[in-house]
């Protein structure tokens, strides 16, 4: 039976097939319908983890004890599991280990662009990369096979592209497995130096035993048509370049870009008159091939930055357009914004009135940054708010410990903040940390973490006590404001600002899409009392225009918050009800 499947979802269905038994992760788009996905099969034990890291050593633990395990994340998650992913090439696996890994050419959720190619390399662990949904559940079997022959975790690459767009699979029944025994060997499982010195040597050889697989693999195809072409490529990219040219150049596509074949692509470069590598982000392939002694034009022809597409092939090949039928109607700019009755909104603009530094974060939240509230700093990775901001008034002193504040959502102060709020307490920094509690992992579409009190199907879980958490690591001052209500919050950042010492702020109101939430009636404007000052602009609410010089209030989108109402210094911002 087939069946049309995101990228995603085929991973799920190949973990299913391929007798996995656990499955740990963080959310992080566009890695996260993997877990979701995979959740859905009873055959699998599927947890969201703390962070990537926390994910990576649970998949380890259970390969130790013989079950094929897996864990998911987007590129950057990977730099956050680089500690265990270096070293558990080293040791190898027990039970069968993957990676699903998701890159993002082109940023469209991320705040970098990196290649996870890099990791595998310096890793040097294997790497297989799918180009449509049916090699994704393929590859994902396949990298289980590979995983327990070479001994190894195996990282299957995903890009945006290929997670997020659908094509068939043939389903296939699941394929269960025993349990593989666990025998005690410190010498393969415990990294001391005396141990990890001969195991590096093993490594070395494990990627030449895999150089010489990749040669005939299956997965690395040659397709000979019109030999004046030659097109090197993988993943997402040979989809581009097959659209782009159909029979009007050969391909050799490469399903494992790590380590790359020698003798395979000296083969294809010969069948072919000139060679090009056509690659997403860096110069993996091209490098590769330049060094093993084949001329191919690369970067100096495709871009290093941003996400291909059929045209940019066709056109930089060939010179030619592919035809194409523009719009003639102009769309307008629609910027991403926070969503109507954001909590989140509120406690900005508390923050934009009080004039302070914003050290930010990964969310939702980061949108915070955008006008009108314009109320962000900095925003590097996750958890660097609280480190950062330590840092920051650390330098800078009284200059800006009363004007200066970190916020951070509550996923992800879980997920690396604690440490930082750690460092502020015992450093005894005078720093104000807010945590925005929206009771949801928010950004990657609702996924429950260690504070709502759900694990991730929606059972009853112990929930983190956030309040009890900062008091335990030292934090004296603790307090929690409703970001609907701006006179309490507002309040409480000008007094945790006048305050010495540590504080957090916990900003604690529900996300406004989640289904359980129930919204007040919508607002209305009072036309006769609404002056036009456009007060009620300044929060940015999607819900709110101006209508010839009156204020108006979308009531299909309005969610009823009041903070709008709480901006207007002619009270004419009401209830529906109130004002028929």
């Amino acid at each position: 039976m087939k069946q049309l499947m995101l990228g995603n979802e085929a991973v799920a269905r190949g973990l299913y097939e391929a007798g996995v038994r656990f499955v740990s992760s963080y959310p992080g788009t566009p890695s996260t319908e993997i877990t979701e996905n995979a959740a859905k099969y009873q055959e699998l034990s599927c947890e969201w983890a703390p962070n990537e890291k926390v994910a990576a050593e649970a998949a380890i633990g259970a390969s130790f004890a013989g079950a094929r395990s897996f864990c998911a994340m987007k590129h950057v998650g990977l730099n956050v599991a680089a500690d265990p992913f270096y070293t558990m090439s080293y040791i190898g696996v027990n039970g069968g280990m993957v990676l699903g890994v998701a890159d993002d050419p082109g940023m469209h959720s991320s705040q970098n662009e990196q290649d996870s190619r890099r990791h595998a390399i310096g890793a040097k662990v294997p790497m297989l990369e799918p180009a449509d949904s049916q090699e994704c559940k393929d590859f994902t079997k396949l990298a289980y096979a590979l995983s327990e022959e070479f001994d190894t975790p195996v990282v299957l690459r995903l890009t945006t592209r290929i997670a997020h767009s659908r094509s068939l699979v043939e389903l296939q029944d699941r394929n269960e497995r025993d349990l593989k025994p666990y025998e005690k060997n410190p010498a393969k499982n415990v990294m001391l130096p005396a141990f990890a010195r001969p195991k590096h040597v093993k490594v070395e050889e494990r990627t030449q035993r895999l150089t010489q697989w990749a040669e005939t693999a299956e997965i690395n195809r040659m397709e000979i048509n019109d030999p004046s072409i030659g097109i090197i490529t993988s993943g997402n990219s040979y989809q581009y370049a097959k659209e782009a040219m159909g029979g009007g150049a050969s391909y050799l596509k490469l399903g494992m870009v790590n380590p790359l074949p020698v003798e395979l692509i000296k083969t294809f470069a010969e069948k072919v008159e000139k060679v090009y590598v056509i690659e997403e982000l860096d110069d993996v392939i091209e490098s590769h091939c330049k060094k093993i002694g084949v001329d191919v034009v690369g970067k100096e022809l495709f871009p290093l930055c941003g996400e291909f597409n059929q045209s940019l092939v066709r056109r930089l090949l060939t010179g030619e357009e592919l035809p194409a039928q523009a719009l003639e109607a102009e769309i307008p700019v629609r910027p991403p914004v926070m969503c109507c009755g954001c909590p989140h909104r509120g406690l900005f603009y508390a923050l934009k009135r009080a004039k302070v530094y914003v050290s930010g974060d990964i969310g939702c939240y980061t949108l915070g940054a955008s006008a009108p509230l314009g109320m962000m700093d900095t925003c590097v990775c996750m958890g660097a708010s609280v480190s950062s901001l330590h840092g920051y008034n650390k330098v800078l002193g009284e200059k800006s410990e009363k004007k200066s504040v970190a916020v951070i959502g509550d996923s992800t102060f879980i997920h690396s903040g604690i440490t930082g709020l750690i460092d502020i307490a015992y450093n005894n920094s005078n720093s104000v940390v807010v945590v925005l509690d929206n009771s949801i992992t928010g950004m990657t579409g609702h996924q429950e973490n260690p504070t709502t009190g759900k694990n991730i199907y929606g059972d009853p879980a112990s929930a983190v006590s956030l309040e009890a958490l900062c008091k335990a690591v030292g934090i004296d001052r603790v307090r929690v404001c409703d970001p609907y209500d701006l006179k309490e919050t507002q309040k409480a950042v000008n007094e945790e600002l006048a305050a010495d010492g540590p504080s957090v702020i916990i900003s604690r109101r529900p996300c406004a899409l989640l289904k359980p939430v129930k919204h007040n009636p919508p607002l209305a404007v009072d036309t006769d009392k609404c002056i036009g000052c456009k007060a009620c602009m300044a929060i940015g609410c999607p819900a709110i225009s101006q209508r010839d010089g009156k204020a108006v209030i979308d009531r299909t989108q309005c969610v009823g918050c009041g903070v709008c109402e709480g901006l207007c210094p002619k009270q004419a911002i009401v209830s529906k009800e109130a004002k028929a």
